[in-house]
């Protein structure tokens, strides 16, 4: 394996430990105030008419694990599942165009020097 090769698995091994030290210990001190849409729907008054999502009832929805009593605890179990989750997706979706692009065949360039 080249030295390249090499030092860009160390950066996506960091990236990868840095994000689930932040999505599974600091997620739970993220800011409890509405996003954006829901502080509009909150000002002009319209919140009250909001529905439930399709997804409400889920394991992780509102950012926490379900049946986890302990909030700190459920909400770092919902980062680190969606850390994990988008890693394999992406890691795999990587994988796969690389071995799509590595398997198209070479354009085959006839030298110059040798054509009549």
């Amino acid at each position: 394996m080249s030295t390249v090769r090499r030092s860009a698995w160390a950066v996506i091994g960091i990236g990868l430990v840095v994000s689930l030290l932040l999505a599974g210990g600091l997620s739970y001190y993220a800011s409890s105030h509405p996003d954006g849409l829901e502080k509009v729907a909150e000002d002009v008054g319209f919140l009250d008419t909001a529905e439930d999502s399709a997804t409400a009832d889920s394991p992780l929805s509102d950012y926490a694990a379900a049946g986890v009593d302990d909030a700190r605890l459920s909400v770092g179990i919902a980062g680190l599942v969606g850390v994990a989750i988008t890693a394999a997706v992406a890691f795999g979706l990587f994988l796969w165009l690389g071995r799509r692009h590595r398997a198209e065949p070479a354009e085959v360039v006839p030298d110059p020097a040798t054509t009549p």
